[in-house]
């Protein structure tokens, strides 16, 4: 007997399922440019990075001291408005008592911690510390603190505000009179507005319609997010990123505005890098591979923005360890072989290998579904355990 079948399921790929082809022509790593752009709008103009690269907006990533020290070397750290350096003047304490509490511990202790009220003097502060430092500025926080927090943070110096959520979409039916319209607070801040995330071609072009200046791709991918097991709700990396650079050349196509997409979460490894890119990013938001850096002040652990939910926590503090310095983890050199530092050098290296002089020639490469890409004559290695 047949049944008729209601839903049709299509086959969705992370970074371990694909693989990079080489390309046809071969360049020097040196001559190849990395340069991340994000578009203002509002100015005709560009904010402009000499590496790819975003460091996530998680506490036990970005204090101020971080996003200075990442802005120096040409990338861009997110600092969380919702966090501890805006509840609490020195937080140092704050971090050893995270640090020393059990696994079962940790999250209801965060909670209480995170309880403490938002200050915003802090903000302004937090913002000021960062651009004396003479680096670029970007600042996270949720919708619903959105109007209250993100013009603070502009008039403060800001140069890019990002609205982070689990999911997030244009369309949203609340009870509210007026919830959050994104056209409207980009008129008001007159500065680049990146929100995420996402992961449909759908979503991606309403919100570009909305006027942003960039999207963040990706739901629940991150080591210390724990949605796809509470929602159930995620779509693997590459999938995803292919599905948002679909709707980003439609819009430029339809609009001839150029709006990036950042592959946001899951990226562990050089390799996870330069898929991201050969996926149709323009550029990635790093989590806990900056969380392992000496500099960072999570004092080897990672947590994500929704862990210390007061309702429904999405996310677990995860131990990662104290692996190497940013400039390690970034630009090496690397005496492990795993992928896990010098991501530049992984990037350029490929970027020589596949013939693309930037990163839009990298989303023209061939990939294809590989899922013996990193077993295929790795018996030793795997004997070894590496």
């Amino acid at each position: 007997m047949s049944y008729p079948i209601k839903k049709e399921l299509r086959p969705a790929y992370g970074f371990d399922d694909v693989a990079i082809a080489p390309g046809q022509v071969t360049i020097n790593p040196e001559m190849v440019d990395t340069t991340m752009s994000i578009p203002d709008f509002n100015n005709d103009t560009t904010v402009d990075f000499g590496i790819p690269v975003m460091a996530s907006a998680m506490d036990a990533i970005v204090d101020p001291q971080f996003a200075i020290q990442l802005g120096q070397v040409g990338g861009l750290a997110v600092l969380n408005l919702n966090g501890l350096h805006v509840r609490y003047e020195d937080s140092t304490e704050i971090y050893a008592e995270i640090a020393a509490a059990s696994l079962e511990e940790s999250t209801p202790l965060m909670q209480k911690i995170y309880d403490e009220p938002i200050k915003e003097d802090l903000v302004a502060k937090r913002v000021e510390q960062i651009k004396a430092a003479g680096v670029k500025c970007a600042v996270a926080t949720i919708p619903p603190t959105t109007k209250r927090l993100a013009p603070i943070a502009s008039e403060a110096g800001a140069d890019v505000i990002v609205i982070a959520s689990t999911v997030t979409t244009v369309k949203h039916k609340s009870k509210s009179l007026r919830g959050l319209i994104f056209s409207e607070i980009i008129d008001q801040l007159q500065k680049p507005v990146l929100v995420g995330n996402t992961v449909s071609y759908e979503v991606t072009l309403e919100l570009m319609h909305q006027g942003v200046s960039g999207v963040l791709v990706g739901v629940g991918p991150g080591a210390a997010c724990t949605s796809r097991e509470v929602l159930g709700i995620g779509v693997p990396q590459v999938t995803a990123t292919i599905d948002c650079a679909a709707a980003r050349d439609e819009f430029f196509k339809r609009t001839g505005r150029y709006v990036p997409i950042f592959t946001d979460g899951g990226i562990r490894t050089g390799g996870d890098v330069c898929k991201s890119f050969a996926s149709g990013a323009d550029g990635v938001m790093i989590g806990t591979p900056f969380a392992q850096a000496e500099e960072s002040p999570g004092r080897g652990f990672n947590w994500g923005m929704a862990t210390p939910d007061a309702a429904l926590p999405r996310g677990t503090r995860i131990s990662v360890g104290t692996k190497a310095t940013l400039e390690k983890i970034l630009f090496g050199p690397s005496s492990l072989t795993d992928g896990t530092q010098n991501l530049i050098g992984a990037l350029r290296n490929c970027m020589g290998i596949v013939g693309a002089m930037d990163l839009k020639e990298m989303h023209k490469t061939e990939m294809m579904l590989a899922p013996s890409i990193k077993t295929e004559g790795k018996i030793y290695q795997r004997a070894q355990g590496g």
